[in-house]
């Protein structure tokens, strides 16, 4: 057998140990590694999700591993570290994904090249909201609030070049209005921040929001998708006031860099199957987050740009890498 036909040998080999492999898949549990703390919108998110992903792959086990810290660093480190035998798969949001890799001066990692995109499953938009006492019911109202109180005015943020960081800053610089920046450890702690007085505002993920809401501890004014959702209900868009403004969360599956593509596959499956289902379609709505589909590919072409934009916003906020 000449060296050519021992190298086909070898691939066709290969390639059916994978496939042989990959039907057996999966034969243990599956952990879901989460970069953020237990609690937040990712982790919620995660766990809805989770619950009838395990049954979409023939009832597997699968277990959610909080590894939270460094803005996401410290659970995508792991995450990329991880065996690439689809035993481990990550969720990735943009916090994780996009803005924490960002404020780096020499990125730790690309998402998009250092691991395995599996597919998009959750949009996030961001809620405005106030505490009930300012005076304020509407945007435009907070922006002419903010312009006539500049001095004593401010916004809190889960910490400087979080999501609700940039979201705020973006609606400052193009609603031309400024507010003291309050960074906080995290998103539960700024909006609890808003609530007790101590803050005014905040542009927070809405999953992290509308508890408060309901309880009547925050008045939320507007949302941050470009469009009017279903979801919320008939709050409006801050584009209707603030032409252009759209910054919004996401969340999505990923896998450890050469997790075998029938893997990949696998799990993209049992992700359709999931997204379909009412209880999974109930519980991120519940949360505020709207079902985000997408493939490999799809994912790729959204995540690329996410960065471009997420770049824009930064230099907007005036942040630079460290």
């Amino acid at each position: 057998m000449n060296t050519i036909k021992k190298q086909l040998f070898g691939l066709l080999f290969a390639a059916a140990a994978v496939g042989a492999w990959a039907q057996d898949y999966p034969n243990r549990p599956i952990r879901i590694l989460v970069p953020n703390a237990p609690g937040s919108s990712v982790d919620t998110m995660t766990r809805i999700l989770s619950n009838r992903l395990g049954e979409a792959l023939g009832g597997a086990s699968i277990v959610v591993e909080n590894r939270d810290g460094a803005g996401g660093l410290i659970g995508m480190d792991v995450g990329r570290k991880a065996a690439p035998d689809g035993y481990t798969l990550i969720t990735v949001s943009n916090g994780s994904g996009v803005i924490a890799p960002l404020l780096k001066k020499v990125r730790p990692y690309d998402t998009a090249q250092d691991f395995e995109l599996i597919g998009t499953f959750a949009i996030t938009p961001n809620v405005l909201v106030v505490n009930p006492q300012l005076p304020v019911n509407s945007v435009k109202e907070l922006i002419d609030y903010a312009r006539a109180h500049r001095d004593s005015i401010n916004m809190a943020s889960a910490g400087v070049g979080s999501q609700s960081h940039l979201a705020g800053a973006l609606l400052m610089t193009m609603g031309n209005f400024e507010s003291l920046h309050v960074p906080h450890k995290g998103g539960g702690p700024s909006v609890a921040s808003v609530a007790a007085g101590q803050t005014h505002w905040t542009l927070t993920p809405a999953p992290a929001a509308m508890s408060q809401v309901k309880a009547g501890r925050l008045r939320v004014l507007a949302q941050s998708l470009p469009r009017r959702s279903a979801i919320l209900g008939e709050l409006p868009p801050i584009a209707e006031t603030v032409p252009g403004y759209d910054f919004n969360g996401w969340a999505g599956l990923i896998a450890p860099k050469g997790t075998p593509r029938a893997v990949i596959e696998r799990v993209q499956a049992a992700m359709a199957k999931t997204l379909a289902t009412p209880e999974v379609r109930d519980g991120l709505a519940g949360q505020g987050a709207d079902l985000f589909p997408g493939n490999t590919e799809e994912f790729r072409k959204f995540l690329a740009q996410d960065v471009a934009n997420t770049e824009r916003v930064m230099k907007a906020a005036q942040l630079q890498p460290e």
